[in-house]
């Protein structure tokens, strides 16, 4: 039988069947989520937003970040602009294809980005690892995840992620413009920061697939410059919040340790259960940030919990400027100054988007596009199609 989860507004199928687990492998991975969530609250990478008197970054927060991998910003979301991301993440999935293949919705209407040349829907098979032990990515994913069967009557694939998310949500497009989060980026990267790429992700209850253990970076592992920045990271605004059973894990201090052999970690400790990796633990409108670098994955979400994530991701602008991108996210392609500017367009839109919903908030000002004038309306809507097609992948 199917029934409908809500909050508020917002629904999503899951399957009312017989306890969705681990099979053999449940015990140990109740005990090991409990372990790892011990651990994730016992860290110091937690807490509000904070900057000093001049503005910058508070030092505890990019020392924390720099030394773990990861960080969680506690309380950025406000009511307001989660009832309106919960609004567009409805609207996306009822315009998403009927199913994998399709051309129409559920409804009949022509399916949400049918008409875009950008990569921007990604399927799964419910509580299925697709990537792991693959060639996808340059093979980044090296290592199976543990894949649980899939309940009774569950559909042959759910969408799992929307790419390009910016162009089919101005919710997402505020959120991109949030100020502080934007002063958080440039505390880390620089005030001439740019871009990476951004989606929404769901973890379906009792669906969601995995994501194989990987490291996000692949351009910069043998540069002489390479450091604790050099790829990159994604802030991920939780909409439901997240948990050991339907969030990220991430392994601390793993993105200082260069390329790392994740198959042979993995057949070391002879599961996918690494024994060192915590869970991202965020409540509603909390935002993590993850270093691309650090190790981190998901397990397959067994839990009747759904997870929704909104990522945006950012670099430094020296780490992108002349090279040359490695096909992942798009065609490879060199990044000019121009090409860059030009993507790093998509910052002043979502600034100039949210100062027209929130009035009253102080808009964050990007230096390297101040005096280009973008402003958000109808034309920068349709400007904004395919957009995606010019990610920066590093």
């Amino acid at each position: 039988m199917v029934f409908l989860l809500r909050r508020e507004s917002v629904a999503f199928q899951i399957y009312n069947s017989s306890a969705v687990n681990y099979g053999k492998h449940d015990a140990a991975m109740q005990v090991y989520q409990q372990a790892g969530t011990e651990r994730a609250l016992a860290m110091d990478n937690r807490g509000p937003v904070r900057f000093t008197s001049s503005g910058e970054l508070h030092p505890d927060i990019l020392e924390s970040y720099t030394r773990h991998g990861f960080y969680i910003l506690t309380g950025v979301m406000n009511e307001a602009e989660l009832a309106d991301l919960e609004i567009d993440v409805q609207d996306m999935w009822e315009r998403s294809p009927v199913t994998k293949d399709a051309e129409v919705d559920a409804q009949g209407r022509p399916a949400l980005g049918h008409d875009c040349h950008s990569r921007n829907l990604s399927w799964v098979c419910p509580l299925s690892d697709p990537l792991g032990g693959t060639a996808h990515s340059n093979g980044r994913h090296p290592a199976k995840m543990i894949e649980p069967d899939a309940p009774d009557g569950a559909p042959k694939h759910v969408l799992q992620l929307v790419l390009g998310s910016l162009q089919f949500s101005q919710a997402c497009l505020r959120a991109y413009g949030h100020p502080d989060l934007l002063r958080v980026a440039a505390g880390i990267n620089g005030d001439d920061f740019v871009p990476f790429n951004e989606a929404v992700w769901v973890k379906h209850p009792r669906l969601g697939g995995s994501v194989a253990w990987h490291q996000d970076a692949f351009t910069h592992w043998q540069s002489p410059d390479l450091d604790a920045h050099a790829h990159g990271f994604n802030f991920m605004a939780q909409l439901y919040g997240s948990n050991a059973a339907n969030g990220l894990w991430v392994l601390p201090g793993s993105h200082v340790q260069g390329k790392v052999d994740i198959k042979a970690m993995v057949e070391e400790v002879g599961s996918d259960r690494l024994p060192d990796a915590v869970p991202v633990i965020c409540a509603p409108g909390d935002v993590a940030i993850c270093n691309r670098q650090a190790i981190h994955g998901s397990f397959a979400n067994t839990s009747d919990d759904m997870r929704v994530t909104i990522n945006m991701g950012f670099h430094r602008r020296a780490s992108v400027l002349d090279v040359f991108g490695g096909g992942i996210h798009n065609d490879p392609e060199q990044y000019t100054a121009e090409r860059i500017d030009h993507r790093a367009r998509l910052i002043s839109y979502g600034i100039d988007a949210r100062s027209q919903r929130f009035p009253k908030e102080t808009p964050y000002v990007y230096q390297p596009l101040a005096d280009e004038g973008y402003r958000w309306n109808a034309e920068a809507k349709q400007n904004l199609k395919n957009y995606n097609l010019e990610d920066l992948g590093i």
